[in-house]
């Protein structure tokens, strides 16, 4: 099994509360992680009928069955339990109890907030990371072959063609998913409108355009897009706000979690394809975003990350803050370090007075290069 970064994370907080959930995206590795790395455990899945109607009807005799270190797998699927696993944990004042996990996002959330509140640490699994994928045989250093791939941990564990895998696992969201949270009449109007957006991924989002673009109202375009972030499918990227411009761009920007979904898609097979397309320098700045948050979701903290825009069309990229302050990104696919992609962060650091050490250029080539007036670091050494 390749190590997971979150491992340690889900160790702390099963000595700090009586349940631990794991959520995250379909497929990203949850089950296969619980499985080997806590043995201990008792694996449990409510998958199975039997189970699942044992923990329904008898939530008590379900958990005097399955007292303790149980790890409770697809619990979703039985929401009455959640009330009987309040009264057990808050009787038995044991940590590290129990481990939550499923693939319904959304339904887990809502059983967890409405009956585990305080009593759960929420942890948060995604596909790999950049960093992960240093645990595999996988050429690391060939980062265009990874973007087109993607970081679905099928693809390496397996060995299967990404133009073969997300086929199938993109059918398997959409019945097992998308038709669970919603009643979608048209699926054929679904699908177009994800590849719609994947075209539009690292954009600032309009919900106008989509529903025009898709023949949809922007109803439609809210709600199914609400499904997509609830399920790990997209990520908005909020404005940043703050005194520095009355004009400001209030859209957030919308970004896939996975570059390898993002180019079957677009029906992009392979890293040639992509170095010719038209989205090669989205789809990067893609990636860039989505090992961010993946290093928060790995270390459990809020994704405090933004991007700036004014009505001039004057644009940060990516900002980030935490404990250390204000720092600013571009994020360019170009394998040139030019120093014309520093020039709007030096003068935005000028007028929200943010020092020059913390401007930085994300890009796609070799060297990093360090200057007072910021600094060029490239993918593999920013996510190693």
């Amino acid at each position: 099994m390749i190590e997971r970064n979150i491992y340690n994370r889900i160790e702390y907080y099963l000595k700090k509360f009586p349940i631990v959930a794991l959520l995250g995206v379909r497929q990203c590795g949850k089950t296969t992680l619980l499985r080997e790395k806590f043995s201990d455990y008792t694996y449990v899945s409510l998958e199975e009928p039997d189970i699942r109607d044992f923990a329904e009807n008898d939530g008590r005799g379900f958990l005097l069955t399955y007292n303790k270190k149980c790890i409770l797998d697809e619990v979703q699927r039985a929401p009455k339990l959640f009330s009987y696993l309040q009264s057990h944990v808050d009787k038995n004042e044991i940590v590290g109890q129990y481990i939550l996990s499923g693939s319904h996002n959304f339904l887990l959330m809502q059983s967890i907030s409405q009956s585990l509140a305080g009593r759960v640490a929420l942890l948060t699994l995604t596909p790999f990371s950049y960093k992960e994928l240093l645990n595999t045989n996988e050429d690391i250093n060939d980062i265009d072959n990874i973007m087109q791939k993607g970081f679905y941990p099928a693809i390496y564990s397996r060995n299967i063609n990404a133009s073969e895998y997300f086929p199938s696992y993109f059918q398997t969201y959409i019945e097992r998913d998308v038709r669970l949270l919603q009643n979608i009449i048209s699926v054929n109007d679904f699908i177009k409108f994800v590849k719609v957006l994947a075209t539009r991924s690292s954009q600032i989002l309009n919900y106008t355009d989509l529903a025009n673009a898709c023949n949809i109202s922007v109803l439609t375009v809210k709600s199914w897009l609400s499904i997509l972030i609830q399920s790990y499918i997209v990520y908005e990227l909020p404005p940043y706000y703050n005194n520095f411009s009355k004009r400001l761009i209030k859209s957030p920007k919308i970004y896939f979690y996975d570059t390898g979904l993002i180019c079957n898609l677009l029906n992009i097979n392979n890293k040639e394809q992509l170095i010719s397309s038209d989205y090669y320098g989205a789809i990067f700045e893609t990636m860039v975003v989505s090992e961010f948050l993946k290093s928060c979701y790995e270390n459990v903290k809020v994704p405090n990350m933004y991007y700036w825009r004014d009505t001039n069309q004057n644009e940060i990229d990516l900002i980030t803050e935490d404990e250390s302050g204000i720092k600013v990104y571009e994020i360019k696919a170009s394998k040139t370090a030019d120093r014309k992609y520093l020039k709007k962060m030096i003068k935005f650091s000028e007028f929200s007075k943010i020092p020059k050490e913390n401007i930085t250029c994300i890009y796609n080539g070799e060297q990093n290069l360090y200057g007072e007036n910021g600094n060029f670091i490239n993918f593999k050494t920013m996510f190693s």
